[in-house]
């Protein structure tokens, strides 16, 4: 059986690429990936601990999963509906809540 250490490494690592692509990307379908990335690494985390200690981490990580699809079906038609009124996914050039 592989040590629960590894798990949390893999995550770790994970949740550190999307931690980056969020704050390096311009493009917001890209930081929309990377939030998803993110989330699984949360989900592995919860999975092996659960695997673990034989907790509710698989029934969190089911609802975790649940609400990631929904954020990226309402993520993405929001990213078509700003690329179909500004021309851009770029956030820079995005400045709605500018005055």
């Amino acid at each position: 059986m592989v040590p629960l250490l590894y798990y949390q490494l893999l995550s770790a690592a994970l949740f550190g690429i999307g931690l980056y692509g969020v704050l390096a990307r311009r493009s917001a379908v890209l930081i929309v990936l990377s939030i998803e990335l993110m989330l699984n690494a949360v989900n592995i985390n919860l999975i092996a601990a659960a695997s673990y200690l034989n907790g509710i981490g698989r029934v969190i990580a089911i609802f975790v999963i649940t609400v990631a699809a929904a954020e990226v079906g309402l993520a993405f038609a929001i990213i078509l509906r700003m690329y179909r009124n500004r021309g851009t996914v770029n956030v820079d050039e995005i400045n709605l809540l500018k005055w």
